[in-house]
């Protein structure tokens, strides 16, 4: 009994002695890395191209883009309106003229001068719109002529000076000329406006007045000094060329021309024909004026 006891006592001991020999051992291990190394070798070699005439753009130096674009948009509106403004049909403007201008008279060459008479004139006009670019314009000029003739019968001998008779064969003895007068004249007129031109052409009736004093018969003497007037009314033709500036303003050269027929002269008591021989003269006119457009565009 004591015998198996001690033997089993050997026997746990010796494998107890066993396992601890077995957790002491230590394993080596052997961990083999393959290594691949790639090498890459760069061969640089030239390259040779033919450039057969290469046009480069100059360089261009530019506003920025949102500057150059409002810019061209007010230029756009702005010549937007113009158009519309030219392309208005029955539009309405009215103004006034002043201006100075150049008369020659036919019959003045007869009597003493060919020098033509300068003057000045004051208008007011209305035009109105018919078509685009096209419109019509009625105006109403008031002109005053300086003198070229002074004629005094006590201190010069001129082609006028004598004696006149009346139909009823009553004697006038001539005085005194001075063609000093004015002249009233009504137009209208066909305009065309390209750009800032407008040419014209038109029809027109002038009104004028001349005066002479004569020696006329009282009591069957010649001692009174009258007035004589020659009054006409004559129609003629007009044309010329206008420039728009400052957009209300108007530069204006203009040519005019009527007959002038049956001359005579009269008064409250006599009246008589004067050139006889040749009663149809020509009036021509040439005026420089300015216009200034009160309304309309």
């Amino acid at each position: 009994m004591i015998l198996r006891k001690i033997f089993f006592l050997f026997f746990i001991l010796f494998i107890s002695f066993s396992l601890a020999q077995r957790r002491k051992k230590v394993d080596t291990v052997y961990v083999y890395e393959n290594v691949v190394v790639y090498d890459t070798v760069y061969l640089m070699k030239p390259v040779h191209f033919k450039f057969n005439d290469l046009i480069f753009q100059s360089p261009k130096i530019e506003e920025k883009f949102f500057v150059r674009n409002i810019f061209k948009e007010e230029l756009e509106k702005q010549r937007a309106k113009n158009r519309i403004r030219r392309q208005k049909i029955n539009t309405f403007e009215y103004g006034i003229e002043a201006g100075i201008g150049l008369k020659y008279s036919d019959w003045a060459k007869t009597v003493s001068s060919d020098k033509p008479q300068f003057g000045e004139n004051l208008g007011i006009w209305i035009s109105k719109n018919i078509l685009p670019r096209t419109s019509i314009l009625f105006s109403a000029n008031v002109y005053h002529w300086n003198s070229t003739i002074d004629i005094d019968a006590n201190k010069d001998d001129s082609i006028l000076n004598g004696f006149y008779f009346t139909e009823d064969h009553l004697p006038l003895l001539f005085q005194r000329f001075n063609n000093k007068h004015f002249d009233y004249t009504l137009q209208l007129k066909l305009l065309y406006e390209w750009k800032n031109l407008r040419p014209f052409a038109g029809i027109l009736v002038n009104h004028n007045t001349y005066k002479m004093q004569f020696l006329v018969p009282e009591n069957n003497v010649l001692t009174k000094m009258d007035d004589f007037k020659s009054t006409q009314t004559c129609f003629g033709f007009s044309f010329g060329l206008q420039y728009r500036f400052f957009r209300n303003f108007l530069l204006s050269l203009e040519y005019q021309q009527y007959d002038m027929k049956n001359i005579s002269l009269k008064n409250s008591s006599f009246d008589f024909d004067i050139f006889q021989t040749n009663n149809t003269f020509v009036e021509r006119k040439i005026n420089f004026g300015i216009s200034y457009i009160i309304s309309g565009r």
